[in-house]
């Protein structure tokens, strides 16, 4: 039921107010905040559908004063939420950032951005989340909570609001995602004759043959390419970089040194001497310091890059569709063909820088079957060289 309208005295100066808007349809209350340099009066304005709602919204603006605070109350989420994108993203990759961005704007900004902060409630954004897990993945889904999460805390460190609403709220499942897929061992073959000679056969190489993570891979450096034997050693590569924030890796297990097949390893040093002829013919000192797979620039390459190429790829390995595989599929192929090799998923686990082993038994579940055996050795039996059959369906895992 909602209140009628009562006409009360004018408050005096100083005082708080509470009075019907008859264009807004709610009731408002205002608090004095004294004068502007300018000599102008500062308000702020709070909104409700009850005298009530409208005392207890001003006895929280009050606390939130007396906290300190300095936002004014028109302080909009598009307000917060552009912040934390312009201050709160400092060090990010590139790609990251995009994605931040086009996440905030389509689904943050565009539904909520006009709510005033100060009046954002759980139970409009529990409504709101319900309505965006019918249409987009949970991972979107997390991602977008995340970054009002994020923008709130944001405001929250530099002393505009006390309350983080959307910490109150739970995260509903969303929709499933895209299922992985897996090379079979014949589309693996068909793949690694692909576009031999060129920078993207090694980089496909490395992925499927050692597990790499394609963020590790594109900042990846000659140094930590170690592709000579000596004595006993097998070739290896340091995985100690990534494009994440800071270079770090995506987590602790992450940062290790992989033993890598020879012919991957072959692979590379071929790759590496015709680097070195064109920095050469180009009249350029090639170092160790050098990006294994630059772009035309020097820089590293952007994830964008390196998948078109990787579609290019499959489409001479002869794939129907290539434009339905990822980059990230090389590695889910890689721990595939491990398991079904007959590696057992604590081993898996380690080599491909899981920190346990249930995200290795979540993604690849369908895939894995214990039993023994070592990463590069195992890949040097698994895809021997030479041995041609067309690429069928790739099984949805």
């Amino acid at each position: 039921m909602t209140e009628t309208p009562k006409k009360g005295r004018k408050a005096a100066n100083g005082e708080d107010s509470i009075y019907w808007d008859k264009s807004k349809n709610r009731f408002v209350g205002a608090v004095s905040l004294g004068y502007a340099p300018d000599g102008t009066r500062r308000r702020t304005k709070v909104y409700g559908k009850t005298r009530t709602e409208v005392r207890r919204k001003l006895r929280d603006l009050k606390r939130e004063l007396d906290a300190g605070l300095k936002a004014p109350a028109n302080l909009t989420v598009e307000q917060a939420v552009m912040s934390w994108l312009s201050n709160g993203l400092k060090g990010r990759d590139a790609e990251s950032v995009k994605t931040y961005r086009s996440l905030a704007s389509n689904h943050v900004i565009a539904d909520l951005g006009k709510a005033k902060l100060r009046e954002l409630e759980a139970d409009e954004l529990d409504a709101w989340l319900e309505s965006k897990a019918s249409v987009l993945a949970h991972e979107s889904l997390k991602r977008v909570l995340a970054i009002l999460r994020r923008s709130i805390r944001h405001a929250q460190r530099r002393g505009q609001v006390v309350r983080n609403v959307a910490e109150l709220v739970e995260l509903p499942e969303g929709q499933p995602g895209r299922p992985s897929k897996s090379l079979t061992l014949e589309q693996a073959h068909a793949v690694l004759r692909a576009k031999q000679g060129t920078w993207i056969h090694a980089y496909v190489v490395l992925a499927l043959l050692v597990g790499v993570r394609t963020e590790e891979e594109r900042p990846l450096t000659w140094a930590h390419v170690h592709t000579s034997s000596e004595g006993d050693a097998r070739p290896y590569i340091d995985v100690w970089r990534s494009v994440r924030r800071k270079g770090d890796t995506k987590t602790r297990k992450s940062r290790r040194s992989l033993t890598m097949p020879y012919q991957a390893a072959a692979v590379l040093d071929a790759h590496r001497a015709r680097q070195q002829e064109e920095y050469h013919a180009a009249g350029r000192t090639w170092s160790d310091d050098e990006l294994v797979f630059p772009d035309p620039d020097g820089g590293p390459r952007t994830s964008t890059n390196v998948r078109r190429n990787l579609r290019s790829l499959l489409k001479d390995a002869g794939f129907p569709s290539p434009d339905e595989w990822t980059t990230r599929e090389l590695r889910t192929s890689f721990v595939s063909l491990l398991s079904d090799h007959g590696m057992p998923i604590e081993v898996i686990a380690r080599v491909v820088g899981h920190s346990g082993t249930n995200t290795t038994e979540t993604v690849y579940r369908k895939q894995l079957r214990p039993v023994i055996t070592e990463g590069a050795e195992a890949m040097d039996e698994i895809l021997k060289p030479d041995r041609p059959k067309a690429p069928g369906r790739a099984a949805d895992l």
